[in-house]
This record gives C-alpha cells, structure tokens and sequence, in this order.
C-alpha cells in the first residue's frame, strides 16, 4: 500500500537534525510567502492535490520534495508521484498518504494497515482541515497541514514547519499565509 522511497540506515544516512516543510491540497496555487517560510527546509513534503506540476517544481527549487498525489491531481502529477509513501527520516517512521481521515476515525484499508504498523508519523491532507494530534492508541503522531490552495472550504491558507532530531518531532509551526479571499495577511505562526 505505502510505497518505500528510502530505507534508513543509520551507518549509510547518518542521523541529524531535518527541517521539513509540510504543505497540501494546492490545487494548481502557489503562494509565494512559501518561499519564504520553506527557505531554511532540507526538504518539503507535500501530501497530495497538487493540481499541477508547476507547484512542485517550484517547490523544488527551495528544498528536495516529496510528494504523494490526490484524488484531483491528473495523470502527469500521478506519474511523477505515488499515491503513498513510507519511508525513514531520520528515527522517524513517517506515512504520508492524500486521504488519510483522521485520528480515531480512519478509512477502514488505513485502518486495517496502521494497526498493522504503526508509523510514528501519519501524514494526510484532503479534508482542507489542520490537525495535529497524538493518536494515543497508535502511539503516532497524526498531521494534516490544511490546504495552501485558494479552492476549497478552508478561509485561510495553511503550511506547516518542524524539526526533526533523531527520533523526536520537535519545533512544529503552524504558519497562515493569508486568508483565502487574500484580503488579510495573517503572517501569523504558532509552535508547539
């Protein structure tokens, strides 16, 4: 189900400190205050309705990317991008997937493989609706960056940012870009 991008190997990779910006359901939108919060990122995930190849390869040239494609991403985004991916980071065992559901409440084929195997990161987005939360049952954390994007039901666009140190999550900023009618300018970042 999750396609494996890199093994980790600790004498191969070696283990440091990564910076990961977080982004999904763009839809084709680029927003670029991006650039500006993802400048100091190893490496950007994003976690599916791209809309276009255009965002990722602009994403691309601020960090490497990741990415998974969604249920509006056409067959050029499928064919650079899986629909799932499990890999490494670092200590972290990270899933990222477009729909994913949320804490308690997943997709039953989600369901089924989480409870098989536990990431320590779950990783979604979809329903346009931030989340970060503990599944204490799984022992995981669950994120959902919200949507970058200008369609959907979401009023203000929404990145996220964290650190990852070896095997701990730390440092994770909410960031909103704007509202979606670009009326407001929120600049606003909240860490965890």
């Amino acid at each position: 189900m999750f396609a494996n991008s890199v093994k980790h190997n600790p004498f191969l990779w070696g283990d440091k400190l990564k910076r990961i910006g977080l982004i999904s359901d763009t839809h084709g939108h680029y927003e670029p205050k991006i650039e500006k919060y993802f400048s100091s990122c190893d490496e950007i995930w994003h976690a599916g309705d791209i809309g276009s190849l255009e965002v990722t390869d602009k994403l691309k040239k601020i960090a490497p990317v990741r990415a998974v494609y969604g249920n509006i991403d056409n067959h050029q985004v499928r064919t650079e991008f899986p629909g799932s991916l499990r890999f490494y980071c670092e200590q972290v065992d990270v899933c990222i997937t477009h729909i994913g559901g949320r804490p308690y409440a997943y997709p039953k084929e989600i369901r089924e493989y989480l409870k098989q195997r536990p990431p320590g990161l779950f990783i979604c987005g979809h329903s346009h609706i931030l989340q970060v939360q503990m599944d204490k049952r799984l022992n995981m954390l669950f994120v959902n960056p919200g949507a970058a994007g200008v369609y959907g039901i979401h009023k203000v666009l929404t990145i996220i940012r964290f650190t990852i140190d070896g095997s701990r999550i730390k440092d994770l900023e909410v960031i909103e870009l704007r509202s979606r009618s670009g009326q407001v300018d929120t600049g606003y970042a909240e860490q965890f």
